[in-house]
């Protein structure tokens, strides 16, 4: 058996380096200089460079390498929320999102001509569109998708993941018909003729992933297609490099499964994991994790247990999340809670009693009151006082829930992309209320910490597009989603993707600020993001991304 590398690198074989930046944002209040002594994988000294060379010579014993940066260095960029897997399955996809097609006849013609190129023996599967972006503002069907190809399956995804639209082939071979009942959890779509119009969600998914795939009862959203094992590890591969591009150096996975835990493994194996990942297992593993006795976080630097993922809701882009009264886009459409009030408080006690740390998603005011319900039953139960509960996306909580979330020490990890990539979406979805999507003013101002995430592939792993959308709340569309009160500072931001990740995923001991013992995490920017003008925060280049002392990326050019 093969030993997992840490990438940890023998302070006894590393020659002691100061790095010498334009400026720097330590984000520890305590830690200020203009250089940084690293040795071996560690932040060994923060000051002058006069003082890092001394230190570094009075440690080793020898004359350090001293290193001129260009560009402002900040602690790495830490994503608590996404999809590494999926983002690179995705990426080997058809992208059909804004920036590639804003109509249903274009978004046509690229799938046609990744058909026209691809053998006929493999599907053709798009990604990316949100129809709220498309200039028909509405779902293509599975009759203009039977133009890209009738005898073999077409897929083109929603921008939530959570469902999206086949063609009839793809329909006629799982045996769906307008006479078939929608799956437990998830929906085939129908006009008002009664006739399948292509469009399926959560759990009817299952005509492409299989019963088997990630979703089991109503733990979560069948969205994950099996490939190949070595198609996969290149697709992790893939996904790790767009995530160092982006400055990211550490990952929470939110939804492993034996696919992502395998994958990880093998990559670690080969010593070719570069980026650090917390894995949270899917909430159908709990039993298995509580019977190999799993009660907190291990691991090594580079991959780690961080937890278990739950499901309370569905997504507010397809209209999933539970809203008992109906959308105001939709009155017919309530979206679905994925457990039963007391089966999921039972869960969080059981998963709570254990020691370990929960993130559950949740969208709606009644996913959320659900969560927060469940946490704050199981505290009272079995008394913790970092317990660190997560409310992924945690999208429209009222004022109320806020406080309590301060009260019961809940962490909310938000996507400030998603308001980016389609925020009218959700005020198309149910009125007013959605311009307060995502409202971190009102976190900052409650005393709720703000953590930033992109929840990769619904948005790009770009923490600068998520830091400039959580200052301005500018969608792409141009339009500002809310008041003013919702905005937060843009170094408010900056700490919610670097210092508050850490400690979401519980290593703030290590990570998240540039502080002497650390892991040297870096990120050098081309610009400092708390100081150019807000709207042009996600257009500053990441220079270099740089884990355990090591530079793993250099922007080209």
């Amino acid at each position: 058996m093969r030993k997992l590398h840490d990438n940890e690198r023998s302070v006894l074989e590393s020659r002691p380096l100061v790095l010498v930046p334009t400026s720097m944002h330590t984000l520890d209040p305590d830690v200020d200089g203009e250089a940084v002594l690293v040795f071996g994988s560690r932040i060994a000294a923060v000051g002058t460079v006069s003082e890092c060379t001394t230190a570094a010579t009075r440690l080793s014993g020898q004359e350090p390498e001293v290193r001129r940066l260009d560009g402002v260095l900040v602690p790495g960029f830490i994503d608590p929320h996404a999809h590494p897997l999926m983002y690179g399955q995705m990426l080997s996809w058809v992208d059909c999102g804004p920036e590639h097609a804003s109509t249903i006849p274009e978004i046509i013609a690229l799938l046609r001509a990744a058909a026209a190129t691809t053998p006929a023996v493999q599907p053709i599967r798009g990604y990316g569109y949100e129809h709220r972006n498309l200039a028909e503002q509405r779902h293509p069907t599975r009759f203009e998708l039977d133009e890209v190809s009738a005898d073999r399956e077409v897929y083109l995804m929603n921008a939530s993941g959570h469902g999206g639209v086949v063609n009839s082939h793809t329909l006629a071979a799982a045996g769906v018909t307008r006479d078939t009942p929608d799956p437990d959890g998830g929906v085939f779509f129908r006009d008002e003729d009664g006739e399948l119009t292509g469009e399926l969600s959560d759990a009817a998914c299952n005509i492409l992933t299989g019963v088997s795939g990630v979703k089991i009862g109503h733990h979560g959203p069948n969205f994950h297609l099996q490939d190949e094992p070595e198609e996969h590890l290149r697709q992790l591969r893939v996904a790790q490099d767009r995530f160092l591009q982006g400055g990211v150096t550490t990952i929470g996975d939110a939804q492993v499964t034996k696919r992502e835990f395998d994958m990880y493994l093998r990559l670690a194996e080969q010593g070719g994991l570069r980026t650090r990942v917390s894995m949270y297992l899917l909430s159908h593993l709990l039993d298995q994790a509580l019977e190999m006795g799993l009660h907190g976080a291990f691991g090594n630097a580079h991959l780690a247990f961080g937890g278990i993922k739950f499901y309370a809701d569905g997504t507010l882009g397809g209209w999933t999340a539970y809203f008992p009264d109906g959308y105001v886009g939709d009155p017919c459409r309530t979206g679905q809670l994925y457990h039963d009030p007391a089966d999921y408080a039972e869960l969080i006690s059981r998963a709570h009693a254990a020691g370990l740390q929960t993130a559950t998603h949740a969208q709606s005011p009644t996913a959320i009151a659900m969560v927060i319900d469940a946490i704050q039953a199981a505290q009272e139960a079995t008394p913790s006082s970092d317990a660190r509960h997560r409310i992924e996306h945690c999208g429209l909580p009222s004022e109320e829930q806020i406080v309590r979330m301060r009260e019961l020490g809940i962490h909310p990890v938000n996507q400030p992309q998603h308001y980016y990539n389609w925020g009218e979406g959700v005020t198309d979805a149910v009125g007013t209320p959605g311009e307060r999507f995502n409202p971190l003013g009102e976190f900052i101002e409650a005393g709720v910490p703000v953590t930033l995430s992109s929840d990769a592939p619904v948005a790009e792993p770009k923490p600068l597009e998520a830091i400039q959308a959580a200052v301005t709340r500018v969608t792409r569309r141009g339009h500002q989603l809310g008041s003013d009160a919702l905005r937060i500072s843009a170094r408010d931001a900056l700490l919610g993707h670097t210092l508050q990740g850490a400690v979401a995923l519980g290593r703030e001991d290590e990570l998240g600020s540039i502080t002497p013992g650390k892991r040297a995490d870096f990120a050098l920017l081309a610009s400092d993001p708390l100081t150019v003008e807000p709207s042009t925060i996600a257009a500053i280049r990441v220079h270099e991304t740089w884990v355990d002392g090591v530079r793993e990326y250099a922007h080209a050019g």
